[in-house]
């Protein structure tokens, strides 16, 4: 059974950083992509950023784009989302979810990714 574990949110002033991380266990695909989405009160959830399992693919929301960073260790099965330069609009729940396909790995819709970790929360304020 597939078991998404995030962590490392919390508090922080804005212009401050944060490491986000996505424990992965309970699959064996070869052919993944792990998502980072958030959702902020009275909002809808939005894709943030993904990567594939390869690394051929990596995206950032424009939101998002020049401040956090993603990336892998494979060996930990951990998926990592570096948040710099944080903003009180980047106040939200933030959600992993893995997708296992052959083709389309990092897409935007929701119900594309089957599986979801609990959500750490991230708070901007001063």
């Amino acid at each position: 059974q597939v078991h998404l574990v995030e962590s490392g949110g919390g508090l922080v002033q804005p212009g401050g950083s944060l490491r986000l991380s996505c424990a992965a266990s309970g699959f064996t695909s070869a052919y993944y992509a792990i998502g980072w989405f958030r959702q902020a009160p009275g909002k809808a959830r939005e894709g943030i950023s993904c990567i594939s399992s390869r690394d051929e693919i990596i995206y950032y929301s424009d939101s998002v784009k020049g401040r956090f960073t993603i990336s892998r260790d494979n060996a930990k099965n951990t998926v990592y989302l570096q948040m710099n330069n944080l903003k009180p609009e980047d106040t939200a729940v933030y959600y992993c979810a893995l997708r296992r396909s052959l083709v389309r790995l990092c897409v935007s819709e929701l119900n594309a990714y089957p599986d979801w970790g609990q959500g750490t929360q991230v708070t901007v304020s001063s």
